[in-house]
């Protein structure tokens, strides 16, 4: 099997309606697996899954083919689907009295924030999604495929991804680098219509398959690399999950970006702003080099300088050279090679990392948003902590906090009427005792998690914080309390003020 063509729409709705019928949804497998099952499923353990499928019904028999990827009777397959239409239009394959699955069809619940939970379903290759009975960091792949054409299906990334993107109704989004269309199956549901691209045109057969299985005809695809298969066009959403991987070749389609170390996702970052609406988000995964005597902030600053984008990059992990290349030799299957194949793809990656002074890479996400100001927000930081899922609807209200603050000076930061954010905690640490605290902190148990220390006046403000008074009466009235000249401390109030309106302590009343 080279690539799956789209079926026959209404043998493409019969097969949609038997996976419904058997229960072959996201909620299906996890109350026929249980939770046990389910984890160990995706550690790629199958002896669970098998002990808890083997009685024959439809749901089971599918697990098996599709999730387990082991034969069934051809009996048992027929009461599950029309299987002579799958037979003949390449989902299965026969294997004597048995058949056998030919792709990897994954049950996906498709969120949205905003809209019920809707069932969908992946079209991946075989072996090539988490949670299967096996992986491709073995090195081989399903007959017939060539290892740099796999099309991957659900992984830790496309779902990073997914929580990430904003979600509100637009006309056009733009799935960039969709492999097997995961991201486009997101977007489907709030966006008119969908342009799916990929390099490789197997990804964009899979994707087709992905989202028609799933019921969705407001996409399209194109092939090509980058923004080239779009033209000019414009697009309020762009989200792209690239080949971001910064290794020596490009051995591997879905991860090698085939530019010299991360030009790939720069150049992503510098074309966005020619193809985003006013307003528009862009939204990606990216790595990114630590370059010896460069500092990384500075490295991205520059992507995004002279863009007129709005930007935040958030840095979630860093490894160095020799972890990271030790990573993708393994997805590459390398160490199942001979010692001294993989000492010296080994010393490739080190000798192309030491030429290019690079001594680790980070690796995270980056959002841009066309927001027309004339002195755009850039925001670039470290933040390996754990944060809320899904983040996209706090990513949104951060960009829309950057457009309160540049609108506001410090007189009318004062003048406007402040609530005190949900889940803010304030602790207060110090010796045990001790009249006073040495530090007050508050705590967000929302979106990013935020800590921030506060002083008294801080610590005072956020608490009183109802929506009923101006920020300059309450500084007025803080001043009376501890006895400070009202006018001092309202010049001082503004500073910290912005930290806590950034950082979504606390949030302006519209």
């Amino acid at each position: 099997m080279t690539i799956l063509p789209t079926p026959d729409p209404a043998r493409l709705a019969r097969l949609r309606e038997a996976l419904l019928a058997a229960s072959y949804t996201a909620d299906g497998c996890l109350d026929l697996l249980g939770p046990t099952g389910y984890a160990a499923l995706a550690r790629g353990e199958s002896v669970p899954a098998l002990r808890a499928t083997r009685g024959g019904t439809p749901l089971e028999t599918l697990v098996r083919l599709f999730l387990l990827q082991r034969p069934v009777p051809y009996a048992a397959a027929a009461a599950a689907l029309p299987v002579e239409e799958a037979l003949v239009d390449g989902w299965l394959t026969a294997d004597g009295p048995e058949v056998r699955a030919s792709v990897d069809v994954r049950p996906y619940a498709n969120e949205v924030a905003g809209l019920e939970s809707a069932d969908a379903w992946v079209v991946s290759d075989l072996g090539c999604a988490v949670g299967g009975a096996s992986g491709i960091g073995g090195g081989g792949s399903p007959a017939g495929v060539a290892r740099r054409e796999l099309v991957l299906g659900v992984g830790g990334a496309s779902t990073t991804l997914a929580n990430l993107a904003v979600r509100r109704p637009v006309r056009a989004a733009l799935d960039l680098g969709t492999g097997s269309g995961v991201q486009a199956l997101h977007a489907a549901r709030h966006a008119q219509h969908v342009t799916a691209t990929d390099l490789n045109p197997r990804a964009l057969a899979f994707a087709r398959l992905t989202l028609a299985l799933s019921g969705f005809d407001n996409t399209e695809t194109a092939e090509g690399s980058l923004f080239e298969p779009v033209g000019e066009r414009r697009f309020d959403l762009i989200v792209s999950n690239p080949p971001f991987v910064i290794s020596p070749g490009s051995r591997f389609v879905y991860r090698d970006g085939g530019m010299a170390g991360d030009e790939l996702c720069r150049s992503l970052v510098r074309g966005a702003a020619a193809h985003l609406e006013p307003g528009g988000y862009c939204q990606l995964l990216a790595n990114w080099q630590h370059v010896r005597g460069e500092d990384w902030h500075d490295r991205l600053a520059g992507w995004v300088a002279g863009t007129g984008l709005d930007a935040w990059a958030v840095q979630r992990e860093v490894q160095d050279v020799a972890q990271y290349a030790e990573l993708w030799l393994r997805d590459g299957g390398d160490h199942l090679a001979g010692p001294e194949d993989y000492r010296s793809r080994y010393d490739e990656w080190l000798d192309a990392f030491e030429a290019a002074k690079v001594e680790g890479i980070g690796f995270g996400w980056i959002t841009l948003r066309a927001s027309g100001a004339d002195q755009p927000t850039v925001r670039i930081e470290e933040w390996p902590h754990p944060v809320e899922q899904p983040l996209g609807p706090h990513i949104e209200q951060w960009f829309a906090r950057q457009d309160f603050l540049r609108s506001h000076d410090d007189a009318a930061l004062l003048g406007a009427r402040y609530l005190l954010a949900d889940e803010v905690v304030q602790e207060q640490v110090g010796a045990p005792g001790a009249e006073d605290p040495e530090h007050v902190i508050l705590r967000h148990n929302r979106g990013m998690r935020r800590a921030t220390k506060v002083d008294t006046v801080g610590a005072g403000f956020a608490g009183v914080c109802d929506g009923t008074l101006a920020a300059g009466e309450i500084v007025d009235a803080i001043a009376q309390l501890l006895g400070e000249d009202r006018v001092r401390l309202r010049d001082r109030v503004p500073e910290s003020l912005r930290l806590l309106v950034e950082q979504g302590f606390v949030e302006p009343v519209s």
